[in-house]
């Protein structure tokens, strides 16, 4: 901590330093020590390489505004002293905090606009990220045919140095590993370069078949002007750009700037206290589904968690250090126990370890919300009423749905929050292609059970809105199926799913464009092993390295039997805890919060669309004005201190070696004043 900000305050003394000396940029009458006022956006220069749309996905998710600039455009500002820079009030302004370059130099060494950007940069102290470049002297490093190397990095190890710890990528645990998902695939390409004078490495790996190690990622501090260098490619969704996405945005806003990322993972359990159906590996489908022929479910044996399986998650919990969130069905818990002698153990010993986890209502007995359904046809179809219109289900049986299953966990002590609910299959919102519009009873329902957060399918609908006065919660599916309770069955069912006709399955990967097929089937007894869990780990993984907070859900009988969630969920904290460091947990927050923090997020984005958003820094002082009652996020460096009416309070919390929060002016203020260490 105390390093980085050491560091920032020999930032802020550069920029002062360069608003004295540098004439031009001083206003007339101006005093000529004035400290300059930096703008809090970034501009973004995009030649349309992925390099730079990864940077500038990192700055929107993160919340920092940015301008781009688009190279392909021929109507497109030029870059001039003006469109940098001004005065306002008399006092010198940079527009933008920082630059986001294609490469060191996009305009042409010697232009117009190359010279414009590089005396912007060295008058105000402004950092530049050159996005993907070469090995060459320009930037700081030897070519790579003295002492380097270039080539395919797929699978090489990288590691943070003890600078880059030191400094902004000191939240990465040291080791992390390329990506290499695919043998017959280059996936990254990199030059590995030794440093000249004035560089310094931040992430290198050992010179292939050569000696000592070479740089990948290093800032060039020359000329007056710091420039990150980043000598690999790169897109938004790989691995290793997203472990030092965080880094390259600090870096580049020198740790003052809007917006602020966490990660997190949060594990939705569906369907607690009831059965699910299995998959019949001769039908290939799910008796007792609309459409598996053949059958009703009748003499096959549902999949549930017994006292045993409740009882490891409760332990699985303590020993791993995470809370999953219990989304229950009580009155299909009741009817089971009915149904088998008036006893369930599995009840018992949930609600024994009930404190252990977290609650969210599923409705009574998990019955479809929306439309009545019409089965006798495959695919089904919304019934109709004799007038032609839909027929849904009513107002007061989603009501009763959702009320008596709360009064249930009342009753018996459960943690829950009635502002949260699942439906299932989150039915009473649209269903494509069946049910196009919302049953016109949700809204209503849930107004009258106090339902404010209710969960929508990621996969369907992404963002989210508002069914009344209440909010979606978007979750992700996790790829491990709802109708299996073994690793056989689930590759199974993967299999008939994920191979071609010939191969003996659906074909329906063959059909979907957006769907590849397995180049053969997985083997029965190690294809869940070997071959999904690593796959659906990385793709839970890669939500969490994006600051994605939506919920991933997954069912009760993943619990069960073979208990297959497990290991996707243990090599998602495993792989986590061992790339990042102590100070950046993996947080883990309940269904309320994530919805209250996609509400923020989409809040403040089109607060900053809309141009209604002022912030910049003089000196060592933060201002930020925003429409009334926007929450605002920053992130700025420990010891930050937040402007009262009467004296300061401390500033946000702890992450990443950063403090940051969401927040508002205080009172009796108009703006947010912070006070930087």
């Amino acid at each position: 901590m105390a390093q980085r900000a050491r560091k920032w305050r020999n930032t802020a003394a550069a920029v002062t330093a360069a608003g004295m000396i540098t004439a031009g940029a001083v206003a007339p009458g101006a005093a000529a020590a004035e400290a300059p006022r930096i703008d809090l956006k970034v501009l973004v220069v995009d030649n349309g390489d992925s390099s730079v749309r990864a940077v500038a996905a990192q700055l929107k998710s993160t919340g920092v505004p940015y301008t781009t600039v688009d190279l392909n455009d021929a109507d497109r500002p030029k870059i001039t002293e003006s469109f940098l820079s001004d005065t306002v009030d008399g006092r010198p302004r940079a527009k933008y905090q920082g630059v986001v370059l294609p490469n060191e130099s996009p305009f042409g060494a010697g232009s117009a606009e190359q010279t414009a950007l590089e005396t912007f940069e060295r008058t105000y102290g402004i950092p530049q990220v050159d996005a993907y470049t070469w090995a060459h002297p320009e930037v700081g490093l030897d070519y790579t045919s003295e002492g380097g190397w270039a080539g395919t990095l797929d699978g090489r190890e990288a590691s943070v140095t003890a600078a880059g710890k030191a400094g902004w990528f000191g939240y990465l645990d040291g080791a992390f590993r390329f990506e290499d998902n695919s043998a017959s695939v280059q996936e990254s390409y990199g030059y590995v370069a030794r440093p000249r004078a004035g560089f310094t490495s931040y992430v290198d790996i050992p010179v292939p078949g050569g000696a000592g190690r070479g740089s990948l990622v290093g800032e060039y501090d020359h000329d007056g002007r710091r420039e990150l260098v980043v000598t690999f490619a790169y897109n938004g969704n790989q691995q290793q750009f997203r472990l030092l996405a965080r880094g390259i945005v600090e870096w580049l806003t020198q740790g003052v700037h809007l917006g602020r990322t966490r990660n997190s993972f949060a594990v939705h359990i569906d369907d607690v206290f009831a059965p699910d159906s299995r998959w019949d590996t001769e039908r290939d489908c799910t008796p007792g589904d609309f459409d598996c022929a053949g059958g009703d479910g009748e003499g096959t044996t549902p999949i549930r968690m017994t006292a045993a399986d409740a009882a490891h998650a409760a332990q699985w919990q303590r020993e791993h250090g995470f809370t999953m969130d219990m989304v229950y069905n009580a009155g299909s818990g009741e009817e089971w126990k009915t149904e088998h002698g008036g006893t369930d153990a599995l009840t018992d010993r949930l609600l024994a370890d009930k404190a252990q986890y977290r609650w969210v209502n599923h409705t009574y007995t998990h019955p479809f919300l929306g439309c009545v359904q019409d089965t006798s046809t495959v695919p089904w179809s919304c019934a109709k009423n004799a007038d032609g219109s839909t027929k849904y289900m009513s107002r007061a049986e989603i009501a009763a749905q959702i009320r008596d299953n709360h009064a249930w966990a009342v009753n018996k002590g459960l943690p829950v929050d009635r502002t949260e609910l699942v439906t299932g299959e989150h039915s009473g919102l649209r269903t494509l292609p069946q049910q196009p519009a919302d049953n016109p009873n949700l809204a209503g329902a849930l107004a009258d059970t106090g339902v404010r957060w209710v969960a929508s399918d990621n996969s369907r609908e992404p963002e989210q809105r508002a069914i009344g006065n209440a909010l979606t919660v978007p979750r992700h599916p996790m790829n491990v199926y709802y109708n299996v309770g073994t690793a056989a069955e689930m590759a199974d069912e993967y299999n008939w799913v994920y191979t071609s006709r010939a191969d003996g399955g659906s074909g329906v990967c063959e059909d979907n464009p957006t769907s590849t097929c397995l180049d053969e089937p997985l083997d029965p007894a190690t294809g869940y092993a070997e071959h999904i869990v690593p796959q659906e780990a990385r793709t839970a993984l890669g939500h969490v390295l994006a600051g994605d907070p939506r919920p991933h859900y997954a069912h009760q009988s993943n619990l069960a039997e073979d208990r297959l969630l497990y290991p996707v969920m243990e090599k998602v904290l495993d792989d986590y805890r061992a790339l990042f460091a102590d100070n950046t947990p993996l947080e883990n927050p309940r269904h309320s919060a994530i919805g209250t923090e996609v509400q923020r997020r989409a809040a403040w984005q089109i607060a900053l669309a809309n141009g209604r958003v002022t912030a910049y820094r003089i000196g060592n002082t933060v201002t930020v004005t925003a429409p009334s009652g926007t929450q605002i996020p920053v992130t700025a460096p420990d010891g930050t201190q937040k402007q009262l009416l009467l004296g300061t309070s401390a500033f946000g919390t702890p992450y990443a070696g950063a403090r940051s929060a969401w927040t508002t002016p205080a009172a009796l203020q108009s703006a947010l004043t912070l006070k930087l260490p």
